[in-house]
């Protein structure tokens, strides 16, 4: 099987950002972007997903996180995208449910080639550690938008901000995971009767 690895670096006025991913990896990951709280989630993808993920960002952070996290979102969904490859003998759909204390919530994702976003995250909170949660949503529509996923998300059950988010992003890597895997029943075919993902 050939490699699923990527490497992809976007420069704008806004934000500098090189992405590592190997989708085949161990849950090792790496981050320096200047969002703790954003770090903590992506290493939620990382060690869920069974992916190693270095993501290295300079953003304007001095006017706010905003494009910071959506440039992250949408060069993660570059990654993605071109480490996934021709989607041959993948499974194509994931899903997964994580609870976390009183949080529940449910990521389905389809491999489709096209994006799509529907997400239902009923926050109880605006921030959580100086980090406002909106922007999420924008790392979201960024990641579908250049991975060409379609994906919903929805926290079913939830009070603490926190465990809402980090239920989302830990069944997201979930979904992600069982999505890329080999069937080997589908060796070398391509998992749509349209012949084309």
């Amino acid at each position: 099987m050939a490699e699923r690895k990527a490497r992809v670096e976007r420069n704008t006025l806004e934000t500098q950002i090189t992405v590592e991913i190997n989708l085949d990896g161990t849950g090792k990951s790496s981050f320096d972007t200047g969002v703790p709280f954003l770090e903590h989630m992506m290493d939620q993808i990382a060690r869920h997903g069974l992916v190693d993920l270095s993501i290295n960002c300079k953003g304007d952070l001095h006017i706010d996180d905003h494009h910071t996290v959506e440039d992250i979102g949408i060069t993660l969904g570059q990654a993605f995208k071109q480490a996934v490859g021709d989607k041959k003998g993948i499974r194509r759909y994931g899903h997964a449910y994580v609870p976390l204390d009183e949080a529940l919530s449910r990521v389905v994702i389809d491999l489709s080639g096209r994006p799509g976003l529907q997400m239902d995250v009923p926050y109880t909170r605006a921030t959580v550690g100086g980090f406002d949660v909106d922007l999420f949503e924008e790392f979201f529509h960024g990641f579908v938008n250049h991975s060409m996923v379609t994906l919903h998300i929805d926290n079913l059950k939830g009070k603490n901000t926190h465990h809402q988010i980090e239920t989302v992003f830990k069944a997201f890597g979930r979904a992600l995971r069982v999505a890329v895997e080999m069937d080997e029943r589908m060796a070398g075919i391509t998992p749509s009767t349209k012949g084309a993902l």
